[in-house]
C-alpha cells in the first residue's frame, strides 16, 4: 500500500529527478540564503543596537514653560519660535551612521494634566538647550524656563499593576504628507467672520484636562525630528497632489534605452502618438471653490520647514481614581484642527490599547496588556514605536505652522483656566544707575 494514489505518483515521477537533483545542491549551497533572507532583521537590530548606546551617552534635559497671567503675543509667535528650533538639524556622515550609531535628534513637545494641574513641558538633548531657549525667549520674553524632574519617573514603571492603569494610543494623519491640518489661521478667519476676538484650539483641550482629580494624569506628546527635502521626499509628494487636484497632465516618463527602443520597433512596430486635445478653458480656472481651498493649503504647507512627528496620548491614575471616560478629552481637540477636505489626525488601531479578536479572544487581555507595557516606555524613553526604524503611518510631516497650532502658550484671557500653572510676577530690567555693592 502506498502512500500516494498511484496518478499523482505518474503526475510528479517526471520532476522527482530535477527535485532530487535540486536537494542535493540544497544540501551544498544552504548556508548561502540565510543571510539575505536575515539582511533586513539584522539591518534593523545592528541599529537599534549602535543607536541605543549612542543615544544613552546624549544628556537630556526637561523644561518646564512657566506662562505669565497675560501673553499679548498671537499664535503665530510659536510659529517663529519653531522655525528657529529648526536648526538643530544636522547631518551625519557614514561613520557616525553606520559606526557610531549617531542619529537626527528629536525634540518632544509635552502637555500634562497631574491631578488637574497643567503643565507645559519641552524635553531636548541638552547640548540644544541654548538653542530652544534663545527662540522662546525672543518671542516670550515673560516666560520662565526652569529644568525640571521627568514627571514620568514619578508613576510605577511596571505600570498597568495592582494600583495603576493607563488608557492611550498615538494619532496618524487621515490623508497623505502633502495634506496639512487646519492651523490657527482657519480658526482666525472664522473668529473674523463671527466677529470674535480671538479663538483658541488648545482651550477645549486645557478646559478637559483642568477637569482630572487627584490620582489623575493625562499626557499629550508630540515628538518632532527636523527635516529637510533631502531626508524625506514629502514636498515632492505633495506637488504631485496638487498637480493633480489642478489637473496637470502628467509628465512624461523618461525614454527607454536605444536598444530596448529599437527591440520594440522591430517587434510592435513605431510607437503611434496620440493626438494632443487642447482645451480652451485653463485646468486652474475649473477647480471649484473648495479644490481651490485645498491647492492653497497644500502650497501653504510646502512653504515652511517641517518636523517628522508623531504624537501620542495616554490616561493614567490610580484605579481608584481611574475613569476611562476621560481618555477621551484630546479627541475633542485632535477633531477640531482636522478637516474632511485636508487632513486631520485619527487615532492608530494598532497602538490603542484596546484590542478585541474572534479567533483568538482568549490572547485580549494578554496583548492589550503588552501594548499598555509599550506605549508607556516609547512615551517615557521618547521614542517612535518600533524605534529606531517607525513604519510610514506613525510618522507624519507637520510645518512650523501646523506645530504652532498643536503646541503654544495660550494667554490667560483666551484660556482662563486656573489649573494653568502661570508665573505671578512679570520679569523687568533693573533700573539703570543702581550701586553694585
Amino acid at each position: 500500500m502506498t502512500l500516494f494514489p498511484p496518478e499523482l505518483l505518474n503526475l510528479i515521477s517526471p520532476i522527482l529527478p530535477f527535485l532530487n537533483d535540486g536537494w542535493k545542491v540544497f544540501e551544498v549551497w544552504w548556508w548561502v540564503f540565510p543571510p539575505f533572507l536575515l539582511w533586513g532583521s539584522f539591518l534593523y537590530l545592528y541599529r537599534f543596537w549602535r543607536q541605543t548606546i549612542w543615544d544613552s551617552t546624549v544628556k537630556k534635559v526637561l523644561l518646564e514653560i512657566r506662562l505669565p497671567e497675560k501673553i499679548e503675543k498671537p499664535i503665530k509667535a510659536m510659529d517663529y519660535v519653531f522655525a528657529g528650533f529648526h536648526a538643530i538639524h544636522d547631518v551625519m556622515t557614514f561613520r557616525e551612521k553606520w559606526i557610531e550609531g549617531q542619529f537626527q535628534l528629536s525634540i518632544s513637545l509635552e502637555i500634562v494634566s497631574i491631578d488637574g494641574k497643567i503643565h507645559f513641558f519641552i524635553r531636548m538633548p541638552e547640548m540644544y538647550r541654548d538653542v530652544i531657549e534663545s527662540n522662546i525667549y525672543s518671542q516670550y520674553p515673560e516666560v520662565e524656563i526652569v529644568a525640571v524632574e521627568d514627571y514620568t519617573k514619578q508613576i510605577p514603571a511596571d505600570i498597568p499593576n495592582r494600583e495603576w492603569d493607563l488608557f492611550g494610543m498615538s494619532w496618524e494623519n487621515t490623508k497623505p504628507n502633502g495634506y496639512p491640518i487646519k492651523t490657527y489661521i482657519n480658526f482666525e478667519n472664522e473668529a473674523e467672520r463671527l466677529e470674535e476676538r480671538t479663538v483658541d484650539p488648545l482651550s477645549g483641550l486645557l478646559e478637559g484636562l483642568s477637569t482630572l482629580g487627584p490620582g489623575e494624569q493625562t499626557w499629550l506628546q508630540i515628538l518632532c525630528t527636523p527635516i529637510r527635502k533631502s531626508d524625506q521626499p514629502w514636498i515632492e509628494e505633495a506637488l504631485t497632489i496638487r498637480d493633480k487636484l489642478v489637473r496637470r497632465p502628467e509628465k512624461a516618463p523618461p525614454p527607454p534605452p536605444m536598444i530596448t527602443e529599437a527591440i520594440q520597433i522591430i517587434v510592435s512596430g513605431p510607437p503611434k502618438k496620440k493626438e494632443e486635445e487642447k482645451d480652451i478653458i485653463p485646468p486652474e480656472m475649473k477647480l471649484t471653490p473648495g479644490e481651490r481651498e485645498i491647492v492653497q493649503a497644500i502650497e501653504q504647507k510646502i512653504s515652511k520647514s517641517a518636523y517628522s512627528c508623531h504624537i501620542r496620548t495616554i490616561y493614567l491614575g490610580r484605579k481608584d481614581a481611574f475613569l476611562k471616560a476621560r481618555a477621551r478629552v484630546p479627541y475633542g481637540f485632535f477633531k477640531a484642527i482636522s478637516s474632511e477636505s485636508i487632513g486631520g489626525l485619527k487615532p492608530n488601531k494598532d497602538t490603542m490599547t484596546k484590542y478585541k479578536s474572534i479567533p483568538f479572544w482568549f490572547l485580549d487581555k494578554r496583548r492589550v496588556f503588552l501594548r499598555k507595557r509599550r506605549l508607556f516606555r516609547d512615551y517615557c524613553k521618547r521614542w517612535t514605536p518600533y524605534f529606531p526604524k517607525s513604519p510610514g503611518h506613525y510618522k507624519y510631516v507637520l510645518n512650523t505652522e501646523e506645530l504652532a497650532t498643536l503646541y503654544h502658550f495660550p494667554s490667560g484671557i483666551v484660556a482662563p483656566t486656573s489649573s494653568v500653572e502661570r508665573i505671578e510676577t512679570r520679569k523687568r530690567e533693573a533700573p539703570k544707575g543702581l550701586p553694585i555693592e
